[in-house]
């Protein structure tokens, strides 16, 4: 009985998460199939550690174990790659991810300028480093506290916001310009489009 009051408890704390869970994992891991078997496993490590849990945030606490699962997949994929580069057979490019973009302009005009913007941001990120590129979609697609950032990436707050402010300079210098300057939010104001996830491509 307890367990079931347990397991009960855990899918109405963390079941509302698996859209954020999913979103970080997918742009750790760069790839969609692997990052569904990452929020597998980091519900799987959540579920048998739940009784751990002291309550807070859910959502960071969660994400946390995310993290940790997707670093372990990307260190396991490295490698994979280093034996099957030493055999002589050539490794897959993960950077191979590509994004399908909701059509949801009036006109294709704007649709096309609308899509040519998000494939440009889905490229920039998915060029930053892994550690600067999980302090963009924590910040400006999940909306979390630096200290909840720093609580899941183990990290001080000042070094959060040294990744933030470099990324969000990266983006800028190599793919926005000064045309496209809404699309970084500056002084830590969210200015992208009205639905974040409309360029994260989260959950295809």
């Amino acid at each position: 009985m307890e367990n079931q009051v347990r397991h009960g408890n855990f899918e109405q704390v963390m079941l509302p998460h698996l859209d954020a869970a999913h979103n970080l994992a997918r742009w750790l891991v760069r790839d969609p199939s692997i990052a569904e078997d990452v929020v597998q496993d980091a519900y799987e490590r959540a579920c048998k550690y739940f009784a751990a849990f002291r309550g807070g945030s859910g959502r960071a606490w969660l994400l946390q174990i995310v993290r940790n699962a997707a670093y372990s997949t990307l260190k396991a994929r490295r490698r994979g790659m280093e034996v099957s580069l030493s055999s002589g057979t050539r490794a897959a490019d993960e950077d191979g991810v590509d994004m399908d973009v909701p059509d949801s302009s009036p006109g294709p005009e704007a649709t096309l300028a609308q899509r040519q913007d998000l494939a440009a941001l889905d490229d920039a990120l998915n060029a930053l480093p892994v550690a600067w590129r999980e302090c963009v979609i924590l910040r400006e697609v999940e909306a979390l506290s630096y200290k909840e950032m720093a609580r899941i990436m183990d990290v001080p707050i000042g070094t959060v916001m040294s990744r933030l402010s470099r990324a969000r300079q990266a983006l800028q210098r190599k793919v926005l310009g000064d045309d496209h300057q809404g699309l970084v939010p500056k002084n830590d104001k969210r200015s992208g489009p009205p639905d974040s996830r409309e360029f994260t491509g989260a959950r295809q």
